[in-house]
């Protein structure tokens, strides 16, 4: 279909009429301009078909829906497909969707926890809970390290909830004052 035509289809089309003949225009659209058009695309994305097919189906999306453009007698529909696709892949580029994760042959050198660091952090909580009263010691014992609910802990320890509850608060205060007094914990 030739330019003229293509040019013609589109102006019937300017008045909203939605017609069966939309799918024919944009057949012969992509039959004049899309290999070309694709060839530029795939430069411009540094040979990355599958977003250079999905710029030049976007872009043929905008031709369908500007048929204004085609009308016009000035200047060619080649020259606003690929004004319209570089368009495209700027604004790709400025958005977080250009930063999407890349498939490489190398892995990234992943880190390894400094297990000194661990070990002389365990080292410091455990000294701090030694200056702990054993009521303290007891209730931490009970509901962090056994992971046990206030109502267990009161039940293991025979004492009320609201103790445990009382002595958990101020044997945190405590460890927490303990051990920053002895350099703290990173």
């Amino acid at each position: 279909m030739s330019r003229a035509l293509l040019a013609d289809d589109a102006a019937t089309r300017l008045g909203g009429d939605v017609r069966t003949d939309d799918g024919e225009l944009l057949r012969a659209l992509h039959a004049e301009h899309g290999t070309a058009l694709w060839s530029y695309v795939v430069g411009l994305t540094n040979g990355d078909r599958a977003q250079a097919q999905d710029v030049v189906q976007e872009t043929m999306l905008r031709a369908w829906r500007n048929p204004q453009i085609l009308a016009q007698t000035s200047g060619s529909a080649r020259g606003w497909l690929f004004t319209v696709a570089k368009r495209i892949i700027i604004d790709e580029w400025r958005t977080a969707r250009s930063r999407r994760e890349r498939v490489t042959e190398k892995l990234p050198e992943q880190s390894v926890p400094d297990a000194t660091e661990l070990a002389v952090d365990r080292h410091l909580v455990v000294a701090a809970l030694r200056t702990l009263s054993a009521e303290h010691r007891a209730v931490l014992l009970e509901c962090y390290f056994r992971g046990s609910s206030v109502a267990e802990a009161a039940e293991a320890l025979g004492i009320p909830p609201g103790t445990v509850k009382s002595r958990t608060h101020y044997a945190l205060r405590a460890l927490r004052l303990a051990v920053d007094e002895m350099g703290g914990v990173e």
